[in-house]
């Protein structure tokens, strides 16, 4: 016979754990349907069959100790544990704040990889960040540059990408250079404004300290004393790369992100990234991280759309 018992778990921060109108809560109770989840103050009563009652269990836990680990929790993260899509390893990464955005809102990494990438930017001058759209790799690298400009390991930030979209082209856009650049730049912007107040941000543009440009405008200079971060690096030819990896100074850290399955150069340029990253890899002083789907913190339905359209052969 099936015995009916109740368990209480203790609960540091419910609000927190619950979010906003107990939706987590509440995704909770429609997973475990056939246990009384009860909830006051600091407590949630578990009340059911024994086994069900001990799978609730285990899975709050788990979710508190994700929460523990990395400082929030959304919805996709609770049913990613609900459907026990998480690994072992997504529970043993320890919370490392990078920063905090201009709103004060801490900038965390959300998964064991995105940690991996920061201590790969911290610990060698050089690193790959190479995974899908919503990945994060952009994003934390843009806050581990701010990070290092603000504890005076490097004197300025340099951001630069290909000028390369599908299906446009620099000539047929309006305005002159500087706007016929800006929208390739944009998610560069993006990330900036979110992490800087635009008076904060303007002012270090106006001084030189951040810089925003193509890629094709890093011929013939030196980088020193910066962090130079090359995004969507798939667009960059063999050539490009080589110029670019080619201009670092001395105490300067590089970072180059790009997404193999995401290239729009036109047919009659290949590009370099794949090749380039073989070609360094024997190098122990040079970080590669590969990120995946599990990275993805965008809208859920990215995750399914990335492998939905994702090429096979495409993958480093």
């Amino acid at each position: 016979m099936t015995e009916i018992v109740q368990k209480t778990i203790e609960i540091d921060d419910p609000s927190t754990l619950w979010g906003i109108n107990n939706v987590h809560l509440e995704l909770f109770r429609a997973h475990f349907h056939s246990l009384r989840l009860t909830s006051r103050g600091n407590e949630l009563k578990i009340k059911g069959k024994d086994s069900d009652v001990e799978r609730c269990a285990e899975s709050l836990n788990k979710l508190i100790k994700l929460l523990h680990n990395k400082g929030s929790i959304s919805k996709h993260d609770l049913l990613d544990l609900l459907e026990e899509k998480h690994t072992e390893k997504d529970f043993q990464f320890k919370k490392n704040i990078v920063g905090y955005t201009h709103l004060g809102k801490p900038i965390v990494p959300q998964s064991r990889n995105q940690q991996l990438l920061i201590e790969s930017v911290l610990s060698k001058d050089l690193t790959f960040a190479i995974g899908p759209a919503g990945s994060g790799k952009t994003y934390l690298s843009i806050a581990m540059a701010i990070q290092l400009l603000k504890a005076n390991q490097v004197r300025k930030i340099i951001l630069c990408r290909p000028a390369v979209e599908a299906g446009e082209s620099l000539g047929f856009l309006p305005g002159d250079m500087k706007e016929k650049i800006d929208p390739f730049l944009q998610p560069l912007y993006d990330a900036l404004q979110e992490m800087l107040s635009a008076k904060k941000l303007n002012d270090m543009m106006q001084d030189g300290i951040i810089q925003i440009s193509p890629l094709a405008y890093m011929r013939g200079r030196t980088l020193k004393d910066a962090c130079v971060i090359l995004d969507e690096a798939q667009n960059a030819t063999h050539s490009q790369l080589k110029m670019f990896l080619t201009r670092m100074g001395p105490i300067s850290k590089y970072i180059v992100t790009g997404d193999i399955t995401q290239i729009d150069l036109p047919r009659n340029l290949k590009s370099g990234l794949r090749a380039t990253i073989d070609a360094l890899k024997p190098i122990p002083e040079i970080g590669i991280m590969n990120l995946a789907l599990v990275d993805i913190v965008r809208h859920p339905l990215v995750k399914k759309i990335v492998d939905a359209l994702e090429d096979p052969e495409s993958n480093i």
